[in-house]
């Protein structure tokens, strides 16, 4: 069912808000006749009643199915009518009402649902231009919005107060280049002013309640990708291993969310600001690569269970993650990022732990940025295999290499920095009680701690036998280093699993 989405929501973005001129002529057929193969191409069935009248070819009843086997089913999406018109300068008009519906279905697993939603905008046309074989696409709208207008499940209709769902996106422009030869391959661009969001439910079996609202401002979008022909199943992998791949960065400059709850006597509410952010996504045969980042965000939470608001606030957040795909016994390269700076908290918070302010309040920092090959020995898209892996029936994969490329926790007043690189036997999962023998070195540096832990003993927050058992653990693993306050320790793993703390053998 994902799967299903997904494409959707790709196909919908190519086919509704697209972009860019070429220099040849065009027909209305081949235009249509080129979105029927790209849908097909991609695993849908796509129908449509087709008539002709001078120049204009009208599309009604228009349907894209496919199948979803993960889930035992299929899904449809609809809309009642397209129009390509010729405009007699060897471009192409795609027109669609100002506000029409469209439906969706699916069904599988012995369920059902379906929808409507409207969607609606200010009635500009998509500008194709170029040749059968290389189209480009120009669309500009005032507003453009979808609104939910109708759900269904099993047969049976939901109320409308059950569900609530409405994205409207202001001053939008978009340009898109398509490109067949050899496969597929698209170019697209798209900025907007804003977009805002408004979406809620109801459980009509209980008391619960749920809402959640919000808007970016100044967002932008690029990304490429490529699509290759001639498949009959929709199955990921196999477009995987046939060329599909993508890329695309969305950016946004501002942004305001809130979430709010409500179950009988408890309730929760978020509410959160931030001065914009990325998030980049890629895919291919190989990896699969997401990078998120926001900066300037501050959150207020509040609810029945939290006994006064907590306001936080962060310079800088973000998550990096790429993981490889392909079933291998080679090794692949994978990457995992956390980045959370400046992170702070009220001093209403800061007074229950430190009410005589012996601690630094400075905001706290926590980064950490790894790299490393491994090996992935099950098929991800396959859901036997997932199950097995799951169970414990199959192994998922092995890690071979890491590599710590940065480290470092700062907060009150102490901080700790490093980096290291290790590799792993997987032939010996005996010397480190069932993990991968690992042989390498780290070189960490510690900062401000025996100051830290004066303060907390001053504080009454650690005992003098906490304090002397931590200080006699920092004996051994480290040395002075330069500066007061400092520390700094190299800690080797030899591949014999000796274990050494600045040349010393601790193990």
């Amino acid at each position: 069912m994902s799967v299903f989405f997904a494409r959707s929501g790709a196909a919908a973005a190519i086919l509704v808000v697209s972009a860019q001129g070429a220099f040849a002529d065009l027909s209305a057929q081949e235009v249509w006749a080129d979105w029927k193969a790209y849908l097909t191409g991609t695993g849908y069935t796509v129908s449509g009643t087709e008539a002709v009248s001078g120049s204009t070819l009208t599309v009604s009843d228009v349907s894209m199915s496919m199948p979803v086997p993960e889930e035992d089913g299929s899904a449809t999406v609809s809309f009642p009518e397209i129009q390509f018109v010729e405009n007699g300068d060897g471009t192409v008009n795609v027109v669609m009402p100002a506000e029409f519906p469209m439906g969706f279905e699916f069904s599988g697993d012995g369920e059902s649902f379906a929808g409507k939603l409207i969607y609606s905008h200010d009635g500009s046309p998509i500008k194709v231009a170029g040749d059968a074989e290389n189209m480009s696409y120009d669309y500009s709208s005032s507003q453009v919005s979808l609104t939910l207008d109708g759900l269904s499940a099993d047969g049976e209709t939901v109320p409308p107060e059950v569900a609530k769902v409405q994205v409207e996106m202001n001053d939008v422009s978009s340009q898109s280049t398509m490109t067949v030869a050899n496969g597929r391959s698209y170019a697209q661009s798209m900025t907007a002013s804003s977009l805002s969001y408004d979406m809620g439910f109801n459980d009509p079996e209980g008391e619960g309640t749920g809402s959640f609202k919000g808007a970016l401002q100044g967002l932008s979008f690029t990304g490429t990708g490529t699509v290759p022909e001639g498949l009959e199943s929709p199955d990921m992998a196999a477009l995987l291993e046939a060329g599909f791949a993508f890329d695309g960065t969305f950016n946004f400059t501002g942004g305001n969310g809130s979430v709010s709850g409500v179950d009988g006597s408890d309730n929760f509410a978020m509410e959160s600001n931030s001065q914009g952010g990325a998030f980049t996504v890629s895919m291919d045969k190989q990896h699969l690569t997401y990078d998120v980042s926001q900066v300037a965000t501050n959150v207020t939470i509040s609810g029945s269970e939290i006994p006064f608001p907590l306001a936080l606030s962060m310079a800088e957040t973000g998550f990096k993650l790429m993981m490889p795909l392909a079933k291998s016994e080679e090794e692949q390269d994978f990457a995992l990022g956390i980045t959370l700076r400046d992170f702070a908290v009220p001093e209403m918070l800061w007074g229950m732990v430190d009410p005589t302010g012996q601690l630094p309040h400075d905001p706290a920092t926590v980064i950490l940025d790894l790299a490393g090959k491994g090996k992935v020995l099950f098929d991800l898209f396959d859901p036997e295999a997932l199950e097995a892996v799951e169970t414990g029936a199959e192994q998922p994969g092995e890690l071979n290499a890491l590599s710590v490329k940065q480290l470092q926790v700062s907060a009150a007043g102490a901080e700790l920095t490093g980096t290291g690189d290790f590799t792993f036997d997987n032939d010996d999962l005996t010397s480190f009680d069932g993990m991968p023998a690992p042989a390498g070195a780290a070189d960490l540096k510690l900062t401000g701690a025996n100051t830290l832990i004066d303060k907390l003993i001053s504080m009454g927050l650690m005992s003098d036998g906490d304090a002397m058992g931590a200080r006699m653990m920092m004996g051994m693993l480290a040395v002075p280093g330069e500066g007061e306050d400092t520390l700094t320790s190299k800690i080797e793993i030899s591949e014999d699993g000796q274990i050494l703390a600045n040349g010393q053998r601790i193990k």
